[in-house]
């Protein structure tokens, strides 16, 4: 299950680069799903189409696109540094632009077949209270926070996770009127994080046309989910613990699929499906990261040649890109090394 969701997000976005580069005619020497060795290949036409054994990533590969020994090789102007620097700006972004569109679909199919959780307060921790102390009471719907405009629970939820305990300025509804009220987190110690003092949720099935911008928020909430999650990262506030990658990843799923199964065929796709929703929206965020060797970081240099109006030389931009990578798999393995020690214990 595993491979079917990975490969199709990996698929996905790789489409997205091939696509926009062959609406741009830039040539692509080979198009695969997967690293190391190949286990299946086809010619077809110019492109090299190929799947590989390791099922943690896959490219595009342009002709002329990482050269790092600085050589006139006579490319044409189907080459990927000789294409205009829209063109390849264009090409960059299409693979992260693909996560996004493949996320909004999946959540139209989420939302239009499960129940939305509607952020109305059900009830209050027992003890002292930040949302009671606030003025809150049972049947208040959250409509914003911190100016911030909220649609469903998780996003209160979330944001009442990463608070670091300031004052948040809550917009709730009642009796049709909305009104503000400034409310101070309570610290957990055995948790060690703040807490609201409420419950929430109240689930209505969205039907009709309504279903698109439900899963535009949907969408949305994943997308601020994980560049919040990043930011604490940086600060130090998550550990590498906290971070998960593909062997991770299968433990998410068949965590995931243990919970839901007793549950039926559909919860489970549905449930695959919202999963699948995340993964392809942190999937888009990561790529478009500036850093070397990423979507984001190679945009970075055409976006440098636009303002300079040239091209940085390749050999250099290829050399760092280079350097990136090497970074990233350093990467990626203490991230498998990480995850493994975890499970074994």
């Amino acid at each position: 299950m595993f491979f079917i969701i990975f490969g199709v997000l990996v698929t996905t976005h790789e489409l997205g680069h091939f696509l926009i580069a062959k609406a741009n005619n830039i040539r692509v020497l080979e198009f695969f799903i997967g690293m190391g060795p190949v286990l299946f290949k086809k010619q077809k036409g110019e492109t090299l189409y190929s799947i590989r054994l390791l099922p943690i990533g896959g490219a595009c590969r342009f002709e002329g696109e990482d050269d790092i020994d600085g050589e006139d090789h006579g490319y044409d102007e189907r080459s990927f540094p000789n294409a205009n620097v829209w063109a390849r700006i264009a090409v960059l972004f299409g693979g992260p632009f693909f996560n996004f569109i493949t996320a909004m679909i999946l959540a139209v199919i989420v939302v239009a077949n499960t129940s939305w959780s509607f952020p109305v307060i059900s009830d209050f921790v027992e003890g002292e209270s930040a949302a009671v102390e606030a003025g809150l009471k049972e049947g208040d719907m959250i409509v914003s926070v911190d100016g911030e405009p909220i649609h469903q629970t998780n996003e209160v939820i979330i944001i009442s996770q990463f608070s670091q305990g300031g004052v948040m300025h809550i917009g709730y509804k009642r009796d049709g009127q909305v009104y503000y009220t400034d409310l101070t987190p309570k610290y957990n110690e055995e948790e060690g994080r703040y807490y609201m003092g409420l419950r929430l949720g109240k689930y209505e099935r969205i039907t009709g046309i309504k279903v698109i911008p439900y899963a535009f928020y949907e969408v949305l909430y994943h997308f601020k989910t994980t560049y919040r999650s990043l930011a604490l990262l940086i600060k130090g506030k998550l550990s590498l613990g906290d971070v998960s990658g593909p062997v991770g990843m299968v433990k998410i799923v068949d965590d995931t699929y243990e919970a839901v199964s007793p549950y039926g065929l559909s919860s489970v796709v549905l449930t695959m499906l919202e999963l699948m929703v995340l993964l392809s929206v942190n999937l888009g965020v990561m790529n478009l990261l500036p850093f070397p060797a990423l979507d984001g970081g190679r945009l970075v240099f055409q976006f440098i040649e636009v303002l300079r109006g040239k091209p940085v030389p390749r050999e250099k931009e290829g050399m760092v890109h280079l350097v990136g990578m090497v970074v990233l798999m350093a990467f990626m393995l203490i991230v498998v090394v990480s995850d493994i020690s975890k499970f074994m214990k």
